[in-house]
Formats: C-alpha cells, structure tokens, sequence
C-alpha cells in the first residue's frame, strides 16, 4: 500500500515526529503553518511550508485560514494527488508505539450495534471516561456494549491513544486521569450506530476521501468532532463504517488551558445529537458522496451550526478532490 502519514506542527520536530520519520513503509508529511518555525526540517519528511502551500495548484488554498488545525487539509489533498491508498493524521505529541499500523480489515471483526450513541471507550477500558464529543446527558448511562462477530466495510479507522488520550474539557477538569487501553482486536461501528472520533491518529480510505475535509471556521476543538460526526451517516449512505482499534500512539500532551478548550468545545456538547439529526434528513441516496457531503454542509448552515463561511471553502475542497481522483 501507498500509506500516508500527515502532521501539522508549529513546534520544532518532536519526540513524536522523530519517531514517525524512522517508520519503513510510511510517506509523511509536515504541513507547516505560520506559528511553524522557519527552519523546520526533518529527514524523510517532507515538509509544505507556508510558501510550498502558497504555490499548490488547489483552489482551496485562498480559503483556508492560516494558525488553524485545517491546515491539514491541503496535506489530504497532497497525499491524494500522490496515489495515496490510505491517508493517516496524527498529532506531533502522538508518539508511535509497537501496534502502529493499518488493521487488517479483510477478517471478520467484532461489531457493535447499538442503533444510538456508544461510548467506545467502554469496549477498551473498566474507566470511567468518554471521548470528546459525547454528548454529556448520555454519560451516566454509557455501559460496555454487547458486540457481534461479522463483516463490515471498514473506510475510516479510529485509532485510540494511551497516555492523555482524548477527552472533553469537562473530564481535563474534574478527572484528568491518563490511562492505557485495554489490546484487543478491532471494533466497528453498524449503521445507525455512532461515537464521536477525532482526528488525532486516524485512517481514511480512498472510498471515504472526500469526507477528511476538516472544517475551518469553528473552533480547533469542535472542528474535527464536526467532521466526525458528519462522516458516519454519510458513510452508512455508501454502504461503509467506521471502526476503532487499541491504541497505536501514546500522547504526551502538548500544554493546553481546560478553561479555554471548555469554551472551544460548546459546539459540541450542545448539538453533536443535533448534527447527526441534520446529517440523516440532509442525504439524498440518489446523489453522490461528494454531491451528500455539500447538502450537509448546507443544512448545518441553515441551522446555524457552522458559520456561512464554511461553504466556499468545502466547495473549492469538493472541486479539488473531483480533480484530483479522476
């Protein structure tokens, strides 16, 4: 496989980044922003610096705002533009353990179906915690789920994290207990069933490439969630899922201020119900993923939940991939 590693970073290479340049099998890819140091270098990683990302043939190079986490979205792009067969983000803290790697997704799998929202942290750990995006009245009530054996579709893999995994403000404040996954095979979610993932050590397919857009006018806290959860119903309307494997990295967590990620983070404590609610009403099965993705957009606009801007940027990254992957 064409396997394809993207970073952003404003700090000097990491521990992490180090670590990921020393991986056989892997192409990465540093996309730079302007915070990123002038100089910064690295070998075996190939780094778009903000002048490389000026002179790229995209047309959503003079929508995406500079100093923001959707940056990242002109690495997808470059990867595709390079035949990538699977494109994998991961934070520069996210440091790559032993298991780093694809699942093999070809087997029959443990599936959870639950036809509503599952805390997938429940399924790896006895802990009491939850993943960012969860919507907080559902906490209490988030039991391990009841798994299956089967065969799903797998087009975007969600690999957890040990360490200062990711959670919501609310758990920074009150717990911020670290922890380490329990091992075990890989978990996929059916249709109609749905936990928040992020971007921090995630895969996407070819079939799914179109929905790593990552938006670019909410916070950096809610953006990722957003597009997570808009993902699902959107791949259910083509027939693939999303799936959970232990961890692959251990983050050592960049310093952060939890009263500020709160703040980030209403958009998704108040409406991630809501979004998966407009996604389902918003898709068309007689349109395409792309044509789909768009309506979403539309839709969340409507109801306020992501700003006007949003849409010229997710149009010019539509246009974009269409001519990208022919």
């Amino acid at each position: 496989m064409n396997k394809y590693l993207i970073i952003t970073s404003i700090n000097n290479p990491t521990k992490a980044v180090k670590k990921y340049a020393l991986m056989k099998g892997w192409n990465i890819v540093m996309v730079g922003d302007k915070k990123t140091p002038d100089d910064w270098s690295c070998e075996n990683i190939v780094y778009l610096s903000p002048d490389i990302q000026n002179n790229l043939n995209y047309s959503i190079i003079n929508k995406l705002p500079w100093n923001q986490p959707s940056r990242a979205n002109i690495g997808y792009l470059y990867a595709m533009e390079n035949k990538a067969d699977s494109i994998t983000q991961s934070d520069d803290d996210n440091i790559p353990n032993k298991h780093w790697g694809l699942p093999n997704a070809n087997k029959e799998m443990s599936i959870i179906d639950t036809n509503s929202f599952t805390n997938i942290y429940s399924n790896f750990t006895n802990e009491f915690i939850w993943p960012r995006g969860y919507p907080l009245d559902k906490i209490l009530n988030s039991k391990r789920a009841i798994e299956k054996k089967g065969n799903l579709n797998v087009a975007v893999w969600q690999h957890l994290a040990d360490g200062d995994t990711d959670v919501d403000a609310i758990y920074r404040l009150t717990n911020n207990k670290t922890l380490s996954f329990n091992q075990r095979e890989p978990l996929a979610l059916s249709r109609n069933t749905v936990c928040p993932f992020n971007c921090q050590s995630t895969t996407f397919y070819k079939d799914a490439y179109v929905l790593l857009y990552l938006p670019s006018y909410i916070t950096p806290r809610a953006s990722d969630i957003v597009r997570g959860l808009i993902a699902q119903p959107l791949l259910w309307s083509i027939d693939r899922n999303l799936g959970f494997t232990s961890p692959t990295v251990t983050q050592e967590r960049n310093p952060h201020n939890y009263l500020k990620d709160f703040e980030d983070e209403i958009l998704i404590y108040l409406k991630s119900e809501k979004i998966i609610e407009i996604a389902n009403k918003s898709i068309n099965s007689d349109h395409s993923l792309h044509e789909n993705l768009v309506k979403v957009y539309e839709s969340l606009i409507y109801n306020k939940i992501v700003p006007d801007e949003e849409l010229d940027t997710l149009q010019c990254w539509v246009k974009d991939v269409l001519n990208i992957i022919k």
